[in-house]
């Protein structure tokens, strides 16, 4: 998954940084994440501030590993996936359905969002558990592969301190 997110978003200096489109051109990077319906990341991916959301989507479903469960066989995929308005396109659409996933993404125009706030706001508050990671509020690698490991740290770090308990 890294090497295809690293081809994917690749800039002319091999790094993942781009303008940030809101924070006045300055370079920086996007966390990216998958979690299951707790809050448990099950992918995690990086891009340049200035890449749309919805091309780290599909790197996304394609790095997520096989869920181990106690009852029933082993899921390969998840079964839904929710998103929210800027995954809204017709070609994410057929690709999902194509994986057997089914999407559950608003539609630009026409719905509102707030029918996914009772989903998404468990991606934020993962994200939220991310960012307080020192490491992660600030960039402070160069290499994109550097980031992206400490992300994946951070990440197996949430889902210990989480089944611990």
């Amino acid at each position: 998954m890294r090497d295809r997110l690293r081809e994917h978003a690749r800039g002319e200096r091999g790094d993942l940084t781009g303008p940030n489109p809101v924070d006045r051109g300055k370079k920086g990077s996007k966390i990216h994440l998958i979690t299951e319906r707790t809050g448990l990341p099950l992918s995690i991916g990086i891009s340049a501030a200035n890449t749309h959301d919805s091309q780290g989507l599909e790197p996304l479903v394609r790095g997520t590993l096989p869920i181990r469960s106690r009852r029933g066989p082993r899921r390969r995929r998840p079964a839904k996936l929710h998103g929210d308005k800027g995954y809204d396109y017709d070609h994410l659409r057929r690709w999902l359905h194509s994986r057997n996933i089914t999407p559950r993404i608003a539609r630009r125009g026409i719905e509102s969002s707030q029918k996914l706030g009772r989903h998404r706001w468990t991606v934020e508050r993962t994200v939220a558990w991310l960012s307080g990671c020192r490491r992660l509020h600030r960039r402070y690698e160069r290499k994109a592969e550097h980031f992206l490991a400490f992300a994946g740290i951070a990440a197996a770090l949430i889902c210990y301190r989480r089944l611990s308990r």
